[in-house]
């Protein structure tokens, strides 16, 4: 039995990429995980991956998948994905919130007057999106007093990455799971936000390729990089620890809590933490 024998996970934006290596290892410790995204189809996105993949491999690492098709920029539906996780288990013990409107733009030089105003979509699908889900977590986890509520984030918390619009969302998302942390903290609720590097996800690798001086910058260095899975093994240990609470409402880069708990990547080794180049997290345990 794995760790997380018996537990139930929702892991939003899991069709691909981080999302999609977060469920698998939740999976490998046993856990129910409901996987949500958009893609049902495959072939319908440039990139491949649908949430029916992504739960038949949940399957085989050893938990239980369950895919739902989620739009989370449509409050209908994440309304529905609880109301289901509500009557099917009666309980939910940890949210990962992870879906993230990535334009295709990111990563081009431009400054933001030059970048359409849809890049505001992250804020709907990366802020927004994450209190919504929160929002309904919290009230199947309170009267439970128990629960673990993960966003995933990264130093564009703290130094310029990319664009205005990125750090003004992940700036926002890790003070949400603070101030979330203060009012779950009386209901034995955790909130946290954690930090990534570099991650190859299918985008990730993408880009890379068709841009091979991304290389060289510190923030889409390889050499610090990690798989999408890796994240994962960090918040399976996480939801693990007997004293979560403990850490409830601070920012923590994954890198170092991976060494706290003696947590590997798959290929046995652990990625850099960039503090000392990238910047410190604000927000410490409430």
């Amino acid at each position: 039995m794995g760790s997380l024998s018996g537990r139930v996970a929702v892991v939003t934006g899991a069709s691909r990429g981080i999302g999609k290596g977060i469920a698998l290892a939740l999976g490998a410790e046993g856990a129910t995980v409901y996987v949500t995204g958009r893609t049902l189809t495959p072939g319908s996105y440039p990139l491949p991956g649908t949430v029916g993949e992504t739960a038949a491999e949940v399957d085989r690492r050893g938990g239980r998948g369950i895919a739902v098709q989620v739009d989370h920029a449509q409050d209908h539906q994440v309304a529905a994905l609880f109301e289901q996780i509500g009557r099917e288990q009666g309980r939910l013990d940890i949210l990962v919130n992870n879906a993230f409107s990535l334009p295709e733009d990111l990563t081009a030089p431009q400054p933001f007057w030059e970048k359409p105003l849809s890049n505001w979509e992250m804020v709907d699908v990366g802020v927004r999106s994450n209190f919504v889900a929160a929002w309904h977590a919290a009230q199947l986890m309170v009267p439970c007093r128990s629960g673990l509520i993960v966003a995933t984030s990264g130093y564009v918390g703290v130094t310029y990455t990319y664009g205005v619009v990125f750090g003004t969302c992940k700036s926002a998302v890790d003070r949400m799971a603070r101030d979330m942390a203060v009012e779950l903290k009386p209901h034995n609720v955790a909130s946290l936000s954690m930090w990534l590097g570099l991650t190859f996800t299918e985008r990730a690798n993408r880009n890379l390729k068709l841009n091979p001086a991304m290389t060289a910058q510190t923030v889409t260095n390889p050499l610090v990089g990690s798989s999408v899975e890796f994240p994962g093994r960090v918040i399976a240990a996480l939801a693990a620890d007997r004293e979560i609470i403990r850490r409830s409402g601070g920012t923590y880069i994954a890198a170092e809590l991976a060494q706290d708990y003696g947590v590997t990547d798959v290929d046995g080794k652990v990625p850099p933490s960039l503090r000392a180049l990238r910047g410190s997290p604000i927000w410490s345990p409430v």
